[in-house]
Parts: structure tokens; sequence; C-alpha cells
């Protein structure tokens, strides 16, 4: 089948990361991780049928993802915590603070399951040690601990029947299946689902189609890869650029998908798991936000936060 990959918004994204397309106002969102330490905006908002990009700043906070309130405004992840974030007054809450006695870790991805709970883990800022914690955010604001033991926390997200719960630990380069109870937010029967080990890539964001496949944005190679309910690999494609970094779908029709990257080149836990190229400056293109149509495979909305 044909396919088209094009740069839909050329941002130079430190750390792009946690595309969201928001079916009910036709916007499409992201953030830039970790850009805040080199003086880049790191909440970008995108108008697709005119590409027009608007971007804020948090100046004190990295930004892990971010997703929509039921009616209005934002819920986001952030270096200390859970907060509530308005892109337009740029106004930003406190809702709690998370892992308040390690300093090294920090919230990372997260999004919203079918019934409005946010659920986002961890990451230790050096990428070295599995002391991090995946955590939900309910509608009334209750937060709860629901699984721990990780160095970076990547692609949550649902099989389409709402069963399974999927998250990778990028640098334990596993992604693991959870059974999934959507009236209680539980999880149980944690299993391996993929493995990068012993790969030339690593899995970073994930998100999965109305077929019920999962694709997971593999740093370093720069593929895109489509794997089954079983695990296996469906297919790749390959980017314009390597470090690509999460994926969505969105358009009309739910039938576009939209590729997040970064232009990073230091990266602090390189000596611990040695898994990124040395470069001197970023590739070409690096940063940017692209778009892949003509697949014909459609996504599924992403549910808005319930509180």
């Amino acid at each position: 089948m044909t396919y088209r990959i094009e740069q839909v918004a050329d941002c130079e994204n430190y750390l792009g990361e946690g595309p969201v397309w928001d079916v009910e106002s036709g916007l499409f969102y992201w953030v830039d991780g970790t850009g805040r330490r080199k003086g880049k905006d790191n909440v970008f908002r995108m108008e697709p049928r005119s590409g027009r990009v608007e971007s804020r700043s948090i100046p004190d906070h990295d930004v892990g993802a971010i997703a929509i309130r039921k009616d209005g405004g934002m819920v986001a992840t952030m270096d200390d915590g859970f907060y509530f974030y308005d892109f337009d007054s740029e106004e930003l809450d406190l809702i709690t603070a998370i892992e308040a006695d390690q300093p090294r870790t920090r919230l990372n991805d997260g999004k919203v399951d079918r019934a409005g709970r946010f659920i986002a883990g961890g990451m230790d800022d050096l990428e070295d040690l599995a002391i991090c914690g995946l955590w939900r955010l309910d509608p009334d604001l209750s937060v709860t601990r629901i699984g721990g033991e990780i160095i970076c926390t990547n692609g949550p997200c649902w099989s389409p029947d709402d069963k399974t719960f999927y998250v990778t630990d990028t640098f334990q380069e596993e992604i693991w299946a959870h059974d999934y109870d959507i009236e209680t937010g539980a999880l149980a029967n944690r299993r391996v689902f993929a493995s990068t080990r012993g790969m030339t890539g690593i899995c970073d964001g994930s998100t999965v189609d109305a077929e019920g496949y999962m694709w997971t944005a593999e740093l370093v190679t720069g593929e895109l890869v489509r794997r089954a309910p079983d695990g296996s690999e469906e297919r790749r494609i390959g980017m314009p650029v390597k470090n690509i970094t999460s994926v969505t779908f969105g358009g009309d029709d739910m039938d576009e998908i939209y590729v997040t990257t970064m232009c990073r080149v230091d990266h602090p836990g390189a000596a611990a798991h040695g898994r990124f190229v040395v470069e001197d400056k970023p590739q070409f293109g690096a940063g940017s936000l692209f778009k892949l149509t003509g697949l014909g495979i459609r996504g599924i909305p992403e549910p808005r936060f319930g509180g």
C-alpha cells in the first residue's frame, strides 16, 4: 500500500513527546519534555487544517505528558507531580506531588483510560535505576500507586476492549501487558508483551489502533513498529529521522498517524545503558513533527480526563 510521510511542523523539539489529537476540538497537542532546559517552549498546539502552531513555555518544569480535561484545560505530568494547566491563560496548578523523596525522578508519559482516569509513570533522570512508580489519577483527584520498579515509563495504552493495559520500560527494554479492570482501574497479571533486548532499537511511545494492534516509536532505528495482539511484529515503517519518540492517530477519520521526534544529542544515561549513538549535532529534521497518511488504518480517539 502506498503511504506518504510529511513534515508538518519544523519545531526543533529537544525531546518531542506526548502527542494528543483532541477529537472534540479538532486540535493537536504535544510537548517538548525537557526543552525548557535548553530555553525552548515546551507545550505545543496545532490547528491541523491551517497548520498554525502555537507554543507556550512552562519555564520551571519538565513536562512529561498532557491530556485534555472533559470541560477544557489540561491535566499534565511534570517533573514533581500532577498539574492542571490552561494553554490559553497559562495558569498552572499543582494537584499533588509525586515521589518527592526521589530527587532524580520525574513523571514522564501518561494517558487517559476510557473511564476518564489518567495513568502515568516516572523515569529516572539518569536513565539507570528502577526506582519509579506507575500512578493512577482518578477524576476525584485521588492518586494511587499501581506499579513500580520502573526506570523509564513510556507508551501507556489500552486494547480496544479495555481488557489489556500496555506500558513500556524503555531502558529495561520491555513492553509489559497487564489485565485491566476498567471498572476500578486496577492492574493484574503483568507479563512481557515484547522485548528489544539484543536488538538495535528501543521502544518509546505507543498507541493501539482500532484493530487492536500496537504502534510503537522506536528510538535509534527510527522505525514505527506495528505489533499484533500476541506481540508479534506485523510491519516496520522507516521514518526520516532516527530518534522518533511517540505516535498517535488523528485526523477527521482517525486515519492519520502523527510522530514526534527529538533533536537531543546529549543523553545523560548513555554511560549506563549505552544505547544511543554519540552525535555532535542533530540529524537533519530531528525534532520535527511528522504525519503519515494513506495506510488505511484507523486509530481510537483519546479520551478526556474526567476531573
